[in-house]
Parts: C-alpha cells; structure tokens; sequence
C-alpha cells in the first residue's frame, strides 16, 4: 500500500513524491511514545504470585533462589511453578541480566544441567504474553512470574523485594531503556 501511495504521487508531482513518501514512512516507523507508560513504575517487573500465596515480601537473594529452580516449596508447603516469557522480550532480557545473572545460552544450560543432576528443583513454564503470565498465575496456587508493573491485573498480587514495590524509587528490578 505505501509503494502504491509514493508511486502515485510520484507520478503526480516527482520533486514533492519523494518528501511526501519519506515523511509518511518515517512517521509509520517511528516509535510513539505514551507518556503514561514511560515512568518508573511502568518500567519496572513486577513480581506476581497468586492471590493465595501468603508471601508478601522476600529477599533479592531468596527471590533469585526461588527463579533459579533451588526452592521448589513456598512455606505453606504448596509446590512452587515458575512462569517466565519467551525469549526475546524485554522484560525477559531485564530478568536474566538483573536476577539471573546470566545470558540466554546460560540460563538454558543451568536449567538442563540443574535438572539433570537434581540441583534445579523447578524449571519454569514459559509463556509468550504478559497477560498470558498473568492469567497462569491467577489459575495456579503455587505461580510466579512477572510482567511490567503496568501489566499487573486484579487477579493476581505483586509481592515486595526487600520491602519495596515497583512503584519505589530504589526497586532493583527495572526494564533499561535500551530493552525497552
């Protein structure tokens, strides 16, 4: 459709067809930004669990432990199911590097490697949308996952790291801008 547009014009006006079909191609490529979803809180992973979990808060490290497959239980005794996206997706990205530690290939051969030997309790599920991660968690006891804090839904709750929510200042888990 936008070839047959710049040809059109093209034909019709050559010195203005090439302004125009730049214009209206950069205009169409160009990210648009929303105010409302560039501010912290929007930008940050929210961790989700369940509405019946009873944990409302946890350590950056015992939150790290939970997602690398090394608790398999909550302390209500329920078997805890990880949730993840799929790879290539920003808030995938920011986990791996700020909680994992790891890139793609490391994260894999932990799982393989850990669930082989008995080291990796729980291997996550992994799902391709955020409202997906959030409609799993709602469905599971034992879920967690997480979304950008502007993905959040009613159905599920966010728990606190360290005692602060996305929505604080000093939150340790954030989608940089270069993933974004």
């Amino acid at each position: 459709m936008l070839q047959r547009v710049a040809m059109v014009i093209l034909i019709l006006n050559a010195g203005v067809a090439v302004s125009v079909g730049i214009a209206f191609q950069q205009a169409s490529l160009a990210p648009t930004v929303n105010p409302e979803t560039s501010t912290v809180a929007q930008q940050s992973l929210a961790i989700i669990v369940n509405r019946s979990n009873p944990v409302d808060d946890v350590s950056f490290e015992e939150l790290r432990k939970i997602f690398l497959g090394e608790r398999s239980h909550w302390s209500n005794g329920r078997r805890i199911t990880l949730v993840m996206i799929e790879a290539g997706r920003p808030e995938r990205a920011a986990m791996l590097r700020e909680l994992y530690r790891m890139n793609e290939t490391d994260f894999s051969r932990h799982f393989l490697h850990g669930l082989f030997t008995g080291q990796v309790l729980v291997s996550p599920k992994t799902l391709s949308t955020p409202v997906g991660v959030c409609k799993f968690v709602f469905n599971v006891p034992g879920a967690i996952g997480y979304v950008r804090a502007s993905d959040v839904d009613d159905f599920v709750r966010v728990i606190r790291i360290d005692g602060r929510l996305p929505e604080s200042k000093d939150y340790s888990l954030r989608i940089p801008p270069t993933v974004r």
